[in-house]
C-alpha cells in the first residue's frame, strides 16, 4: 500500500475543518430559522441589561432568617436558574437586621418558565397520607403517583390518644376532620399551607388545587434529597420498559429515615400506604409505596417530560424559607454598549499587534499567521453563537476579556511552531522535512501549554460565579479551539507551502532563507566550520551567534579554544 504523502495528509485535514465550519454554520442555521434565534450571541446583563426580581422572605410571627437559611437560598435558586439554561445571572443578598431580601437578575426578557421556577418553589417536605379524597393506583416498583380519583371518606372517629409515629389517625381530630370537609383549595388558608409546623399534621391541596389531603408531621425534608433524575423503568434482565419513572437520591440520614418511613407504610391499607411529596404547601404528587429502599423510584403514568420536570422540582425545590415575589422590574446595562465596544478595540488592537509583529518577525510567512487567526476567530464566533440559542449562554465583558487572551494562546502556538521549522532549517534540513520535523517538536510543547491554560480554565469555571464562568468559558473554548485551528489549518498549510518555489528555495522575503537564518548548527551541541563571512553570509553568522542557547555558546566556545590550542 502506498504511504500517504504530507500533502494528501495536508488535504485531508483541510477537509476536516472544513466540515467542522460548515457543520457549526448549519447548526446555527437551524438555531435562526427553526429557534428563531439570531446569528449572533447573546449579551450578558452587563451589556444588555435584563430583569430583576427581588424575594421577600415569608416568616411566621416571631419568626427571623438566618444567614445560613439565606446562603443555602441562594444557592439552591442559583441552580434553578442554571437548569434553565440561563447563564450570565447575578443572585445575591441586600438588607439587614430582619429585612433581608434576596435579589435576582436575569439578562435579557424573562419568560414565564424562567419566572416560575425561580419564584414557586418553596419548601419541600415528605409527609405521610392519613386521609384524602383522591385514591392511587399503583404499578411495580418502589412508589407510584397517584391516578384517577375516587372518594375515601375521612373516618367518623378516631382516638383521644396521644399519636405514636406520623401515620397515626390520632392526629385526625374531629376539628380536623370537620375543616377537612369545608376546606377550600382556592382560599387564603391553601395558600398558606406552606407555613404550616413541621410537627404537626397539615391539610394541602393537589398541585391543580382538585384533591384534598390530611397530612402527618414532615418526616424526611427535601434538604435530605442530593439527586433526582428521570429515566426509562429497567427491568431484572436490564431491558427497558417504555415507562418512565423518576429517582429519589438521598443523603445518609435521608436515606436511613426514607427507610423507616417505607417499613411503616408497606403494611398500611389506602390511603395510609402513601406519602406525599408537598411542595410550596401542594402535594405535587403521593405515591403508594410498594418496597423498603433508601433509593425510591416513583413510576406511574409519566411522560418523559413531566419525569423531568418532577426530578427539577425534587431537586431543585428544596428552600429552607419561602419568599414572595416583591417586585419585578427591567433594568438597564451595568456598562453597556461602550464598555463592548471598547472591549473589542482593545482586541482589535492587540490583534493587529500579533501580525504586525508575525510580519516583521516571518515575512511572508505571517500570511500562515493571519490566516489561522481568521480561522480561530470564525469557529469561535460560530460556538459561542450555538451555545448562546442552545445553552443560554451570553458573552460578557469578562467573556470578551477571554476572547482577548485567547489571541495571545493562539498566537504563541504559531511561534512555537515555526520558530521550531527554523531550528530545523538551521540544522540543515530541506525545508519540507523542517516542516514535519518541526511539527513532531511543536506539537508536544503546544499540548502542553494548552493543556495548562485549559485546567486553569476548568478550575475557575467550577469554583467561580458569575461573569468569572464566563471568562474561564471563553478562555477554555478558545484553547481547543487553538488546538484545532494549528492541527487542521496551520500544520496542513506549512505542508502545502513547503512545496512551493517560493519558499522551498528560501526566498529572503519568505521568513524561511536558510542563510538569513544563519544555517550553521548541526545538532548536539556541534558546529559546521563556518567559512569566512563576507556581505550575506556575515548577516546570517550573526544570526546564528545571537540566536544560540548558553549552552552553544559554551559549547562554541570550547571548540574555539581547542582549535586555537592546536594552532599554537
Amino acid at each position: 500500500m502506498a504511504r500517504t504523502t504530507p500533502a494528501k495528509k495536508a488535504w485531508r485535514s483541510l477537509a476536516w475543518l472544513a466540515v467542522i465550519i460548515v457543520a457549526l454554520v448549519g447548526l446555527n442555521a437551524y438555531g435562526a430559522i427553526f429557534q428563531k434565534d439570531e446569528l449572533v450571541p447573546k449579551l450578558a446583563l452587563d451589556l444588555e441589561g435584563g430583569t430583576q426580581i427581588i424575594l421577600q422572605p415569608e416568616l411566621a410571627s416571631g419568626q427571623q432568617v438566618t444567614s445560613d437559611q439565606l446562603t443555602q437560598a441562594v444557592a439552591i435558586i442559583r441552580e434553578r436558574i442554571d437548569a434553565a439554561g440561563v447563564s450570565e445571572s447575578e443572585i445575591n443578598t441586600q438588607g439587614s437586621n430582619g429585612n433581608e431580601q434576596v435579589v435576582v437578575s436575569i439578562p435579557g426578557t424573562l419568560d414565564e418558565q424562567t419566572k416560575s421556577r425561580i419564584t414557586k418553589a418553596a419548601k419541600l417536605t415528605f409527609r405521610a397520607v392519613l386521609v384524602t379524597d383522591a385514591a392511587s393506583s399503583s404499578t411495580s416498583n418502589s412508589a407510584s403517583p397517584s391516578a384517577s380519583p375516587s372518594a375515601t371518606p375521612a373516618p367518623q372517629s378516631t382516638p383521644s390518644t396521644k399519636p405514636t409515629n406520623a401515620s397515626d389517625l390520632a392526629y385526625v381530630t374531629p376539628a380536623l376532620q370537620q375543616q377537612f370537609a369545608t376546606y377550600d383549595c382556592k382560599s387564603t388558608a391553601a395558600a398558606n399551607a406552606n407555613l404550616a409546623p413541621d410537627n404537626q399534621p397539615l391539610i394541602a391541596c393537589d398541585a391543580d388545587g382538585v384533591y384534598k389531603y390530611i397530612l402527618g408531621p414532615v418526616e424526611v425534608s427535601g434538604t435530605d434529597i442530593t439527586n433526582a433524575s428521570s429515566s426509562q423503568v429497567v427491568t431484572s434482565q436490564g431491558a427497558t420498559t417504555g415507562q418512565w419513572a423518576v429517582n429519589i437520591t438521598f443523603s445518609g440520614n435521608g436515606g436511613t429515615k426514607f427507610e423507616a418511613v417505607s417499613t411503616r407504610l408497606i403494611g398500611l391499607e389506602s390511603p395510609r400506604n402513601q406519602f406525599a411529596v408537598v411542595l410550596d404547601g401542594r402535594v405535587i404528587t403521593a405515591p403508594v409505596v410498594q418496597g423498603v429502599t433508601k433509593a425510591p423510584q416513583i413510576t406511574g403514568s409519566f411522560t418523559q417530560q413531566s419525569s423531568k420536570t418532577l426530578a427539577d422540582q425534587l431537586k431543585f425545590g428544596a428552600l429552607p424559607i419561602n419568599f414572595t415575589t416583591q417586585s419585578v422590574d427591567q433594568i438597564s446595562a451595568t456598562l453597556g454598549t461602550s464598555s463592548l465596544l471598547s472591549g473589542l478595540l482593545a482586541g482589535l488592537i492587540g490583534l493587529i499587534l500579533v501580525v504586525l509583529y508575525s510580519l516583521l518577525q516571518y515575512r511572508v510567512l505571517a500570511i500562515v499567521t493571519v490566516g489561522s487567526l481568521v480561522i480561530a476567530a470564525i469557529i469561535t464566533y460560530l460556538f459561542v453563537t450555538y451555545l448562546s440559542w442552545q445553552q443560554g449562554y451570553r458573552l460578557s465583558l469578562a467573556g470578551v476579556a477571554g476572547l482577548i487572551v485567547a489571541i495571545g494562546i493562539t498566537a504563541d502556538s504559531f511561534i512555537v511552531y515555526f520558530e521550531r521549522i527554523r531550528d530545523e532549517l538551521r540544522d540543515g534540513r530541506a525545508l519540507e522535512s523542517a516542516v514535519e520535523a518541526g511539527w513532531k517538536r511543536a506539537i508536544r510543547t503546544v499540548l502542553a501549554s494548552d493543556t495548562v491554560n485549559f485546567l486553569a480554565a476548568l478550575v475557575l469555571f467550577l469554583l467561580a460565579v458569575g461573569n468569572v464562568r464566563g471568562f474561564a468559558l471563553t478562555l477554555g473554548l478558545t484553547t481547543i479551539i487553538d488546538v484545532i485551528v494549528v492541527s487542521l489549518f496551520t500544520h496542513p498549510v506549512m505542508q502545502l507551502i513547503a512545496r512551493t518555489r517560493f519558499f522551498s528555495e528560501g526566498h529572503r522575503f519568505s521568513g524561511l532563507d536558510p542563510n538569513a537564518l544563519g544555517a550553521v548548527y548541526r545538532g548536539r551541541a556541534q558546529f559546521r566550520s563556518p567559512a569566512v563571512a563576507t556581505g550575506k553570509t556575515a548577516g546570517a553568522s550573526r544570526e546564528a551567534q545571537r540566536r544560540q542557547t548558553i549552552a552553544e555558546r559554551k559549547a562554541a566556545d570550547a571548540e574555539a579554544k581547542r582549535a586555537a590550542g592546536k594552532d599554537s
